[in-house]
């Protein structure tokens, strides 16, 4: 198991979703914290709050792009190339995975929250490592120093 895929097991068995894991392997590779970010991202989790639609990993993904390239502040607009690194993100994980929907991918019926617990399959891990590195790929493409946003 490498270091990533560790840092995944960790926060997955800490009651983190998959949205919530993506921004926080980012945070953390920053040595940054973000409460509200993270309790923001709740919302979704399990596919789009618990709707097994639009997959965590995927929003999560999209949220680091916005990290670094998307509009913050008033006088702010969004990089010249945050839509792009979007659509090359959306794009590979439709191939890679064969569909965005979380239920299509993770072929499962429901997804279980025990007092807070969310139980996701180890499929999910897997997805998780995969796309974080081509989220840290696409960023390094297109100029940005991942880990290093100040």
């Amino acid at each position: 198991m490498n270091d990533t895929a560790f840092r995944i097991y960790k926060l997955a068995s800490a009651g983190f979703c998959c949205s919530q894991i993506m921004l926080k392997l980012t945070l953390e590779e920053e040595e940054k914290e973000n409460a509200d970010l993270i309790r923001a991202i709740n919302g979704l989790c399990g596919g789009i709050g618990f709707t097994k639609k639009t997959c965590g990993v995927l929003t999560g993904g999209i949220g680091i792009i916005g990290l670094y390239a998307g509009k913050g502040e008033d006088r702010e607009v969004y990089k010249e190339d945050y839509k792009t690194m979007i659509e090359e993100y959306i794009d590979w994980f439709e191939e890679e995975f064969e569909s965005t929907e979380c239920g299509d991918i993770i072929g499962i019926q429901s997804i279980s929250d025990d007092v807070g617990n969310i139980h996701y399959p180890i499929k999910c891990g897997d997805i998780l490592q995969k796309s974080y590195e081509k989220v840290q790929e696409i960023l390094y493409k297109h100029g940005y120093e991942f880990g290093d946003r100040d």
